[in-house]
């Protein structure tokens, strides 16, 4: 359901057990209430993963025909598939003598503060913290919603963005520091030891992407960008010689 830019939290299916314990026999309210507890909770750890902010959770769990029974033991249940908020698949598990396993279907409503475009970006343009607002939003149906703002540096926008679009992380792209036929400068650092020479970026490159740049002896070498024009060796040591 939520990227970022290390986790997807609603691909793995989860495994929770949260029993009801006492003496006296789990009803079937009781058991649809604990598959609806264990959803919300899920949910919850997920969008914390996520960096969503101030999510909030409506769910509800769905019954098949077939009557669901007391359980004279504790119930657990655990999360099969979370892969879309709006239909969770959970199971109940009634151990011992005559137990049984039941599956429902959880349809939740999850709304958080998240960014939306307050200005015009057009497509290339950096996207910076100013160009978007916090709002609460419904995203159910949106996968990579944006609440931390941190992940706006070093994004640009890969098309145009409209005032009061919901920002999601597909709309933006790496910012491009280093554009083909540019003129940078290569810098090679060794301890206390920095040379730097000039060279020419024979690809474009955002932050961290390594590129072809050929160098002032006319060598072609790999390079990583590290800044607007900036670019370092991308095996180190490499010799460079200092220009004269």
């Amino acid at each position: 359901m939520f990227n970022n830019p290390i986790l997807h939290p609603f691909i793995a299916a989860l495994a929770i057990a949260v029993p009801i314990s006492g003496e006296a026999a789990v009803t079937p309210e009781q058991t649809v209430a604990l598959v609806e507890q264990t959803a919300r909770e899920a949910l919850l750890r997920q969008a914390d993963a996520s960096g969503l902010a101030e999510a909030e959770f409506e769910v509800a769990a769905v019954r098949t025909s077939r009557p669901l029974p007391a359980c004279p033991s504790p119930v657990a249940v655990g999360v099969l598939d979370a892969r879309q908020a709006t239909r969770l698949r959970l199971v109940a598990s009634c151990p011992g003598e005559g137990g049984w396993k039941y599956e429902f279907v959880v349809r939740a409503k999850i709304t958080a503060r998240v960014a939306v475009m307050a200005a015009e970006v057009p497509s290339g343009r950096a996207v910076e913290a100013a160009d978007v607002a916090l709002e609460r939003r419904d995203i159910s149906l949106v996968p990579d919603a944006v609440s931390d703002l941190a992940l706006l540096e070093g994004m640009s926008a890969r098309r145009s963005l409209r005032s009061g679009e919901l920002l999601r992380q597909n709309m933006l792209t790496a910012q491009l520091l280093v554009k083909r036929g540019e003129a940078v400068r290569i810098v090679a650092r060794n301890e206390q030891i920095e040379v730097s020479m000039a060279g020419e970026a024979l690809d474009p490159g955002a932050r961290g992407a390594l590129i072809r740049v050929r160098n002032n002896n006319g060598n072609v070498i790999k390079a990583r960008v590290t800044g607007a024009g900036m670019v370092e060796p991308a095996d180190l040591p490499v010799s460079i010689q200092s220009p004269k």
